[in-house]
This record gives structure tokens, C-alpha cells and sequence, in this order.
């Protein structure tokens, strides 16, 4: 046996093996005797992408895909990888040639169906999902992913039938239960309590189970009016989720201090049209988390001339590829120091041209990326033309808020919400550097109150409009109607019409939140007199 053909045995033993180290030294081996060979690149690809060697894997990759552009396999995960590095554009264009080459296999759908998910095309993932379903109607995961991507395009109902569907075939399929309980309103009579505490009491030991039952439970209990049961299990359900996370809040103080050091009180960013981009077509919508941003973003994407893109995360990326620093935070004190001297045109400029093609068919898009406001000053100075809108909801609602939600577990943003105090805490940073920005970025940012918008939707949402240099159109009052997905936490409630359930909320928990509410006046934070009785 040559040496070509005895390393492609054990490179293709290696890859069956799911072995990714001993097939990443392999196929660097062999493609020094073939470097041309597009399955070696494909297997290399393959490996880096799992040993998260993401510059190698795309290079890899490319080079298998150019090599052998009808592969399904070699799109799929050129795809996977691009969209895993936010590549957008390029993921999409692989992800659709993969499509068109019709896969017939379900983990290919499923594969693309993620792709696309992460990059914001969600009917396309819809149809993917639904076609690995189609494949493969057993398995629980698909049918999990498929129940995601009807939520995103308004098909709720479906997506309760997913759901269902994959707590049968994986009562232990954790997060499908979280998920049930946040898409509709429980009743005292029609409920899945039961259910999920049989569940609970057989997974004492499971973190993971501990987390998302407990989660549900509290979602289910609140909605029973059963204050007492939901915030016990909110808190049970919180504390499991934190094991492990090593987060600590000074963290982001440190962060708060610094971008606010950055940019400097005495020192206000004004006149600054020169020394960015002249685009005029993004529309920030920023906040803390849960306090009604995706409700202002489909108000003002309803009107023709607005397309919402979504959360992106794209500013972020731009500032850090330009910083030059390579920490594997997104935003960390190293990437603040070094994007203080960046050239506000090259951020701007790169950062619009990132969010192509979904972006430029309307005269303005929407980034509703809630915690764009750690970069308000970038924006200000990159993009001296775009809107910035901010919202600010009932600090207390805010906080219990974000303590009832489940957010991504891996997200470095949402560490604060593990903890009810933390999330006080970190509610005071937020408000001291909105006032911060307020002072050094005169007449940038609207605030705009949750509350007044729902009290007075019309008023609101013409200031809103003004504020955009948008003219009046009925349409933003009729935001509900608006068929344009939505992956957010919000994802049923803006399909309705607005409702005042929501306001202040935090009176019927008002007895355990003794220490929060201490913590908050302590911080310089107004407060409504908190007696309910």
C-alpha cells in the first residue's frame, strides 16, 4: 500500500472516529502529497471546524468547495462555518447552493436549517427543518428546531404541535418544556405543572433538567396567579443555570468603567459627520434587555421604508476585527483601550457593508441588538447619521424581567441575569451610562418610555416615526399585523395588539423583592411607592 493510499485509511478511519485531532494531523499530511484533493480539504475543514480552528477551517473549506462545488457535505458545513463566524452573505449563498442541490438526508436539512437561523433567513429555515422532519419524523431535535423556526415566522400554533410532538418522543429533551410554557397563557385547568414536577422530582441531580423545569414551572405558576410558587422555582431555576458560569458582576463593572473612561465626560461627540460614514439607513434600537425593544422595532419596521434585520451582531464584530485584539471576548477592557483610535469612516463603512445583502433594498434597517447601548459612542462616531432609540420600562419590571427569562445559557451578555440582585446591579450601570451617553452625545439618543408607548401608542409612535425622518404611516399602528419574523423572547406578544398586563408586573412579587428594591433606591434609582395594598 503506497503512503497516499495508507493515510487516507486512516484519515477516513480518524473522521468515522469522529477522532478530529488525529484527522487534522493526518490530512495536513497527506495534503502536502496532494494538495489539491478536495475531500482531504473537506476532512481538514471538517476537523478544524470541530477543534474550533475557524481561520483553518474556512480556508479548508473554501478550497474543498471550489474544488468540488456540487458536494452537499462541503457546502453545508462551509455554510456552518461561515455563519459561525458571522459571515452572513457568504453563509446564506452556500447555504442556498446546498438547498439547490436537494440533500437527502435529514441531518443535512437540519444542518442547513441552523445555518440559516443564525443568520436570520428563518422561513428559509422553516422549509429546511420541515423537510428534515419529513426525513426523519423521529427525532426530537429536528422537531425542536422546526418548532423554533414557526415561532420566528408567527406560526405558533404549529409550533406548539412541534413541541408536544418532541416531549413525546424526549420527555428529556429539557428545553422543549421552557419553551411550551413561555408560547401561551396557562390556565388553572389546562396546564403542564403536574408533568414537569414528575420530571423534576426524577432529575434532582441534573442541572440542566433543574434549570429549564424549574423555568417552566415558574412560567406556569405565575400564570395560575401562584406569585409565591413561580418566584421560588424562578430562583431554583436561575440557580441551576449559574453552576458553573464563574460569573462574577464585577466583570462588567470593570466593563462599565472603562467605556465609560473611553469616552470622556468633558469631551462631547459632536460635529462628528466628517470622521464617519455617511450612511443615514440604520436605526439603533437599544435597552436592557425585556424592556419592550422588540415592540418598537416592529412599530417602525411596519412602515415600507424600514426593514428590521434583526439582533445583529455586527457592530460588535467590525469594532473588534478593526481593534485587532485576539481575547475571546467580544467586548473586553483590551478591545476598549485598543478601538479608541479606530477610523470612524473604515468602522462605519465596514459595518454597513457587513449587514448586506438582507439590508439595502429599504431606505433604513433596524439592529434591535438590546445591548448595542456598550456601544453607543462607536456608533455615534462611526455612523454620525443614524438613529439611536432607546428604551427604558419600570426599573423594577425591567429586573424581574430579566430574572423570569431564560436567555441563551453560552451568552456573555447575560450573566447578570442569574441572580435577581445582580441584575439590580447591573440595571444601575445601564442607567449611569445612559446618562452618561445622554451628556456626551447631545440629541443622539431618544428615550423613549415603555409605558408611555403602551399607554399612548399613537403619540408615541409618532415621535418614534419623527425622530427617524419618517413620514406618518398608518401602518405602525398596526404593528401586529407586521409578517416579519421575530427570534426573540417576545416572539408571541407582538404578534397581539398592545396590552397593559405587562405594567407594573413587579407588585405581585412585591414581597420578595425586598432586597432588590433596597439595592435600587440605594443606587440612585426611582422607584414608585411600593406598596400594593
Amino acid at each position: 500500500m503506497s503512503d497516499t493510499a495508507a493515510l487516507l485509511s486512516t484519515l477516513t478511519l480518524a473522521f468515522n472516529q469522529h477522532d478530529w485531532r488525529r484527522a487534522w494531523v493526518v490530512a495536513n499530511e497527506l495534503l502536502m502529497l496532494s494538495p489539491r484533493h478536495p475531500a482531504v480539504h473537506y476532512v481538514a475543514g471538517v476537523s478544524a471546524l470541530e477543534l474550533q480552528l475557524m481561520p483553518k477551517a474556512l480556508s479548508h473549506l473554501h478550497q474543498a468547495a471550489d474544488l468540488d462545488p456540487d458536494n452537499i457535505d462541503v457546502l453545508t458545513h462551509f455554510a456552518k462555518a461561515l455563519a459561525i463566524v458571522k459571515m452572513s452573505p457568504e453563509a446564506r449563498k452556500a447555504a442556498d447552493r446546498a438547498m439547490a442541490l436537494s440533500p437527502g438526508d435529514a441531518i443535512t436539512y437540519d444542518t442547513l436549517g441552523v445555518v440559516y437561523t443564525q443568520i436570520h433567513a428563518h422561513v428559509e429555515a422553516r422549509n429546511a427543518f420541515e423537510r428534515a422532519v419529513a426525513l426523519d419524523p423521529n427525532q426530537a431535535s429536528y422537531r425542536f428546531n422546526l418548532a423554533t423556526s414557526l415561532l420566528a415566522t408567527g406560526e405558533i400554533s404549529g409550533a406548539r404541535e412541534q413541541l408536544e410532538h418532541c416531549i413525546r418522543l424526549d420527555p428529556q429533551y429539557w428545553k422543549a418544556h421552557s419553551t411550551l410554557a413561555q408560547q401561551s397563557r396557562q390556565t388553572v385547568e389546562d396546564n403542564h405543572i403536574s408533568r414537569l414536577e414528575s420530571l423534576l422530582s426524577e432529575h434532582q441531580g441534573n442541572s440542566e433538567a433543574q434549570t429549564y423545569l424549574h423555568m417552566a414551572l415558574g412560567k406556569e405558576h405565575e400564570d395560575c396567579a401562584e406569585f409565591l410558587e413561580a418566584f421560588e422555582h424562578y430562583t431554583l431555576g436561575k440557580s441551576a443555570a449559574a453552576k458553573g458560569t464563574g460569573y462574577s458582576i464585577a466583570q462588567d463593572e470593570a466593563l462599565f468603567a472603562e467605556i465609560m473612561a473611553a469616552f470622556p465626560a468633558d469631551q462631547l461627540l459632536t460635529g462628528l459627520h466628517e470622521a464617519g460614514s455617511g450612511s443615514d439607513e440604520p436605526i439603533f434600537v437599544i435597552g436592557m434587555p425585556r424592556s419592550g425593544t422588540t415592540l418598537v422595532e416592529r412599530i417602525i419596521s411596519s412602515h415600507p421604508d424600514v426593514y428590521s434585520a434583526g439582533e445583529l451582531l455586527n457592530f460588535g464584530l467590525t469594532l473588534k476585527h478593526l481593534s485587532g485584539t485576539r481575547t475571546p471576548m467580544l467586548l473586553d477592557l483590551e478591545t476598549i483601550k485598543r478601538a479608541s483610535g479606530l477610523d470612524g469612516v473604515s468602522l462605519g463603512t465596514q459595518y454597513i457593508a457587513s449587514t448586506r445583502p438582507a439590508t439595502g433594498k429599504k431606505p433604513h434597517f433596524i439592529d434591535k441588538l438590546p445591548h448595542n447601548f456598550l456601544y453607543a459612542g462607536w456608533i455615534a462616531r462611526a455612523l454620525p447619521n443614524a438613529k439611536i432609540i432607546c428604551l427604558r420600562r419600570d426599573p423594577v419590571d425591567t429586573c424581574l424581567s430579566n430574572f423570569r427569562q431564560l436567555f441563551a445559557r453560552h451568552s456573555p451578555n447575560f450573566g447578570y441575569a442569574l441572580n435577581l440582585v445582580d441584575t439590580g446591579r447591573y440595571y444601575i450601570m445601564f442607567d449611569r451610562l445612559m446618562v452618561h451617553w445622554q451628556r456626551v452625545l447631545p440629541g443622539r439618543i431618544l428615550e423613549i418610555s415603555y409605558e408611555a408607548l403602551v399607554q399612548s401608542q399613537e403619540n408615541r409612535t409618532r415621535e418614534l416615526l419623527e425622530f427617524c425622518g419618517l413620514p406618518w404611516n398608518d401602518l405602525c399602528l398596526q404593528f401586529e399585523h407586521n409578517s416579519a419574523p421575530v427570534n426573540t423572547a417576545s416572539v408571541v406578544q407582538v404578534r397581539s395588539p398592545i396590552y397593559r398586563t405587562s405594567l407594573k408586573r413587579w407588585k405581585k412579587y412585591e414581597s420578595q423583592l425586598g432586597e432588590l428594591l433596597a439595592l435600587l433606591r440605594a443606587g440612585g434609582i426611582a422607584i414608585e411607592a411600593e406598596t400594593s395594598r
